[in-house]
């Protein structure tokens, strides 16, 4: 009898032991500390101040700016959506959009069989804001400076700063302009570090930059930028200033519409010598535009001025009016040494280099590229890659 007795006990115990780790499990499935956020499927906005919030499943409607605070972390499961609500005209401030702050992360864990898509309920440029991250790696506005969108802080000494890990993501219809001194990109990047991974990333109808660095040393690599939308013009593919000095591999970017330049590359408009240069090593590269005979006065698969420097290897240009447009003595000055392009391939671009100096006399620039006619670019010439294949949208 006592031995029946303690059989039926223990086995009790078993099972309260293991009710009591499974409910454990259910209610804390975050990888980190717990969050005292709130998440409201139908109401996602507010300021993650602490520990870990998971977005698991299916769609969330963000309502207003979503901010991850120092120490605090947004995981993003494969699959989800987070649609940014409609803002009305006189409600400038509530714009949606997510922003990491520094000593923020994300985490967005998407596959090339499920994305995770960001997108609007307003299915055009300038719906929302798009994604904004602040690091900690050096710029050269100063030390630190306020980002034009968010207001957050960004920059510092800190050049392997880590923000997190962004793989197979969408971000679509985001460019919201408060002015035309203060837009928001597609994913802007002030001052990210390189312990940041960014891996997979597609903007979809921007009205502004699809990709913009505002300094940092971030790398970056499977970007596509696709704007097909010709009612609404938007800005340059991808665009970097303030002292960039990342890598870059695999970049995708067309332009179907009368919109700007292919890259758009600054160093500092105040201080063209200012430190640290910018300096990108990208690879692997194809910018397509709007066709030689657009009318546009910014036809230009590069544009690079006030003092950047960059080099690009294997690079397939199609549809532009120019293809190289090196302006001021500073930049001119790097060209052929820490301003080259080789191993290039033009396909409909009557004008390969223009050069411009700071006095706006014409300068030969034609040492900034070097040819090639098997050039492969993103991987499939001025074809759409076979990487971009399944996760990307409108190409």
């Amino acid at each position: 009898m006592k031995k029946t007795i303690s059989t039926i006990f223990g086995l009790a115990a078993l099972s309260l032991a293991t009710l009591t780790t499974s409910c454990s499990s259910d209610d804390n499935k975050n990888e980190g500390p717990k969050s005292d956020f709130v998440v409201v499927r139908d109401n996602l906005q507010g300021e993650i101040n602490s520990g870990e919030v998971v977005l698991e499943s299916g769609t969330y409607k963000l309502t207003g700016k979503l901010v991850v605070k120092n120490t605090a972390k947004l995981t993003i499961k494969p699959g989800v959506i987070i649609e940014a609500t409609a803002v009305a005209a006189d409600q400038l401030q509530a714009v949606r959009y997510i922003a990491v702050a520094q000593g923020g992360q994300i985490d967005v864990q998407g596959t090339a069989a499920s994305p995770v898509i960001m997108t609007s309920e307003t299915k055009k440029p300038a719906a929302w804001g798009g994604l904004v991250i602040c690091g900690k790696a050096p710029i050269n506005k100063g030390t630190t400076a306020s980002a034009e969108v968010s207001e957050l802080t960004y920059g510092g000494t800190v050049a392997n700063d880590n923000s997190g890990s962004i793989k197979y993501l969408r971000i679509e219809y985001p460019g919201f302009s408060y002015s035309s001194d203060k837009e928001f990109n597609g994913l802007s990047l002030f001052g990210v570090g390189n312990g940041t991974v960014i891996d997979y990333v597609q903007v979809y109808e921007s009205s502004d930059d699809g990709f913009e660095w505002f300094g940092g040393t971030v790398n970056a690599s499977h970007l596509v930028v696709s704007n097909k939308d010709n009612t609404a013009v938007g800005d340059d593919l991808f665009d970097w200033t303030e002292g960039w000095s990342g890598t870059g591999d695999n970049f995708y970017g067309i332009r179907t519409n009368a919109g700007n330049r292919g890259i758009e590359a600054d160093n500092n408009s105040n201080n063209h010598l200012a430190t640290p240069i910018s300096f990108p090593t990208i690879k692997n590269l194809t910018l397509i535009g709007f066709g030689s005979t657009d009318t546009s006065a910014e036809s230009q698969a590069f544009k690079l001025r006030v003092g950047t420097k960059g080099k690009f290897d294997n690079v397939v240009l199609k549809g532009w009016k120019t293809g190289f447009d090196v302006e001021h003595d500073e930049t001119i000055s790097y060209v052929g040494a820490d301003l080259l392009a080789t191993n290039v391939k033009f396909e409909d671009v009557p004008t390969k280099s223009k050069g411009t100096t700071t006095g706006k006399l014409t300068a030969d620039v034609s040492k900034v590229y070097t040819e090639s006619t098997t050039a492969t670019g993103a991987g499939n010439g001025s074809g759409v890659p076979t990487w971009a294949a399944g996760w990307t949208k409108g190409l």
